[in-house]
């Protein structure tokens, strides 16, 4: 199959087994091949996101302008309990605080690294000036929905203003746009989907790159929940799953 005219289109989600798929894909592909734009922000608008003559789009990228790609193109994505995913993104960006030198934690592009470290866990999702409510509600309130409904990493208040129900809707005609949805704890049937489609064996059963600290199974967001100082705050981050799980419900049996 020439992969080019029918290229792997992978958007990786945060904290959702993407680098462990990401790995084995490119061992999958020749490297030659591999996209060089791995996230959003290396591109200065949607298209440039998929520049063409690639035969794997891998990372975390604006779906929106994924239709100027190939028609045998093969997009898929990967997702994790809701919560479980808030909850590790949080956890990773305090672990990889906890490895930069100060100087390198102070700088601009550290800043999330930096308050995940230092500030208490409610101060970092609830406190902060309008900026930072804007980067924390982009990346944890309810993003798979925001993302789904505007094709965009950073979908801000255009779907979190909108009624439920509508937002709902949009993300839900977003997500149809995917030719494979799949989930982080069973990725055997990514596999067969590869294996059929293309040939190739991932074989990523097992394998953890990237992978956060701590017993495999324990809940994140039970451990997040205790560092919250509130029942208040508590339940302002339970709202952060609402429409990601009415999004979800009956696809997938979901697990930590």
């Amino acid at each position: 199959m020439d992969l080019v005219r029918h290229p792997i289109v992978f958007l990786h989600l945060p904290k959702t087994a993407g680098q462990t798929i990401h790995n084995a894909l490119t061992r999958a592909v020749a490297p030659a091949t591999v996209s060089p734009i791995r996230v959003h922000t290396q591109a200065a608008t949607g298209p440039e996101q998929f520049p063409p003559g690639h035969a794997l789009y891998s990372g975390h990228l604006d779906w929106v302008e994924a239709h100027r790609l190939p028609p045998g193109r093969f997009a898929f994505t990967v997702l994790r309990e809701p919560r479980e995913r808030i909850a590790s993104f949080y956890f990773f960006l305090r672990r990889d605080a906890q490895r930069l030198d100060s100087s390198a934690l102070a700088r601009p592009e550290n800043l999330g690294r930096r308050r995940a470290l230092v500030w208490p866990a409610e101060e970092y999702f609830l406190g902060g000036d309008a900026v930072w409510q804007a980067f924390i509600r982009d990346h944890y309130d309810n993003f798979y929905c925001g993302y789904f409904a505007t094709g965009r990493f950073r979908h801000g208040a255009a779907v979190r203003d909108l009624p439920a129900a509508v937002a709902l809707a949009r993300a839900r005609a977003g997500l149809a746009q995917l030719d494979g949805v799949f989930q982080t704890s069973n990725l055997a049937p990514l596999e067969a989907a590869f294996a059929e489609r293309y040939g190739f064996r991932l074989a990523l059963a097992g394998r953890y790159d990237n992978a956060g600290e701590g017993p495999r199974g324990l809940s994140r967001w039970t451990e997040l929940m205790a560092l919250l100082g509130s029942d208040t705050a508590r339940r302002r981050l339970e709202a952060f799953v609402q429409r990601d799980e009415a999004l979800l419900h009956g696809r997938h049996a979901w697990s930590a």
